[in-house]
């Protein structure tokens, strides 16, 4: 088995097919979204597919250590990851392609008017720890 990160973008990923963002949906097409990955979590739960997964509000901060006195925290200029990340999964499956097709039936969340957001998502595989042969 093997661990793959799948990103939900804000933005920064190509335009989904039913590109309206979610702060225009109605209550119930939010409550149809949230209800799906919900259904979605369960089903890869059951097969022993899913390890966590979250949504994440637009707010946060860079910040790093700048040595002595209060750390810098930065909103700009450049991109971060609270515009972009909108949540995540992590799944533990067999294989790639496994990760691509659950990828996929992710991506056809309901959005807007109830129809499949089609969003681009991204895969990223977990680093696995390298093996030490000793004589």
């Amino acid at each position: 088995m093997a661990k793959y990160l799948l990103l939900k973008h804000y933005r920064g990923a190509p335009a989904s097919l039913n590109d309206v963002p979610m702060d225009q949906w109605t209550p119930e097409e939010v409550s149809a979204h949230a209800r799906y990955m919900s259904d979605f979590a369960e089903r890869l739960e059951a097969n022993g597919e899913f390890v966590d997964s979250q949504a994440l509000s637009a707010e946060g901060a860079f910040v790093r250590h700048d040595g002595e006195g209060r750390p810098p925290v930065t909103d700009g200029p450049f991109a971060e990851t609270k515009d972009l990340i909108a949540g995540w999964m992590v799944i533990d499956v067999e294989t790639y392609e496994r990760a691509l097709e659950v990828a996929g039936e992710l991506s056809a969340a309901p959005g807007a008017g109830g129809k499949p957001v089609q969003e681009w998502l991204e895969v990223r595989p977990f680093l696995t720890p390298c093996v030490t042969v000793t004589d």
